[in-house]
């Protein structure tokens, strides 16, 4: 069964649509950490090294539900045997059936919240031949700056995603914070990619941030200093990730890639 936290009448629930080693060693994604990182980010997080030293990573979205209403979900994971990530990627992934297990219809999704561009991401955003939106009810929601970077991303994605957003008239492209309902609002979270976004939801006095990839290993909370090789602009991705833990903190962290889905962030010593 899918872990899920509550705030109020809030569920957020984490989907794993798959997990597996990292495509290249670990000090080559961080190549600023020292060993005394390293040591720290595995006493915290240890289910993210294997035996032998390889970064292990699961691959989630979240959804988020009020009550029985319709579901937010963020991001699309790494998709079907055919997706974009399938190069690099565990595919084919479990999302279906983990939305099965929380009891989630695909119908019930009213917004996906696409929080960058990446392949393991979008993966079941847009499926089959010709390509169709998995999720038939739904808005999905990309950051301006995002859609306009798309094909630097990958030269794939204009008509791999964006070509049938756009024909089933379900791409809603929003500019900068953006609040959803009163509880969930979008943040400009920029620096991994041109147009990321994050997810801050508050409710009964608690607050959640789904991060997407603003930071994606416990390294990053050891120290929020350490650029990842894969950030576009890791100036950009160090001053977001500083502007959002000591910004929001206390929080809980609802992260993609940590061993654990929920982390708890404190609020900075003074």
């Amino acid at each position: 069964m899918p872990l899920s936290r509550t705030l109020g009448s809030i569920t957020v629930t984490a989907l794993t649509d798959g997990q597996g080693p990292f495509f290249q060693p670990r000090a080559e994604a961080f190549p600023e950490a020292t060993a005394a990182h390293w040591r720290e980010a595995d006493r915290r997080d240890p289910g993210s090294v294997t035996a032998d030293g390889q970064w292990w990573l699961p691959f989630r979205s979240f959804a988020i539900r009020s009550g029985d209403g319709p579901v937010t979900l963020v991001d699309a994971g790494i998709g079907p045997a055919d997706s974009l990530a399938a190069s690099w990627a565990p595919v084919p992934g479990r999302l279906p059936a983990e939305l099965a297990a929380a009891g989630i219809d695909p119908v019930d999704v009213d917004t996906v919240v696409l929080t960058h561009l990446h392949s393991d991401h979008i993966g079941w955003a847009v499926t089959g031949t010709p390509g169709l939106p998995y999720f038939p009810n739904a808005a999905y929601l990309v950051q301006r700056a995002e859609l306009d970077a798309a094909e630097t991303i990958s030269p794939r994605l204009p008509a791999g995603l964006i070509a049938p957003l756009r024909a089933a008239g379900q791409l809603r492209v929003v500019d900068g914070e953006t609040t959803l309902t009163p509880a969930v609002r979008l943040l400009p979270t920029p620096g991994h990619t041109p147009g990321h976004q994050s997810v801050l939801l508050e409710a009964a006095d608690e607050r959640v941030l789904i991060t997407g990839d603003l930071l994606v290993h416990m390294v990053q909370l050891v120290d929020p200093d350490l650029a990842y090789a894969h950030e576009v602009d890791p100036d950009l991705a160090r001053a977001s990730r500083r502007n959002a833990l000591d910004t929001h903190s206390p929080i809980v962290l609802a992260t993609p890639h940590l061993a654990t889905p929920f982390t708890p962030h404190p609020a900075r010593r003074s």
